[in-house]
């Protein structure tokens, strides 16, 4: 595991430590856990946002209907 610096002001060092304390965890911990939780929270945010998007794209077949045998055969795409 990797050491790292961090510079903050010295009352939220002090309401840091002792918030860990209080938790039963050091500060090296907590502040491990908050940042994988943002990290897992933001990729989530980008799964649903790309989820969403994809319930919006809509496709326009000019209504053609086609049938599993031609879904499944590439030469149907060069017709278009």
């Amino acid at each position: 595991m990797k050491n790292i610096t961090l510079s903050m002001p010295d009352d939220l060092l002090r309401k840091g430590r002792e918030y860990a304390e209080k938790h039963g965890t050091s500060l090296n911990q907590l502040i491990r856990d908050l940042l994988s939780n943002y990290i897992q929270d933001q990729q989530k945010t980008a799964i649903e946002n790309l989820l969403e998007m994809s319930d919006q794209v809509s496709v326009k077949t000019k209504s053609i209907k086609w049938n599993r045998d031609e879904i499944y055969d590439r030469k149907i795409f060069s017709r278009y």
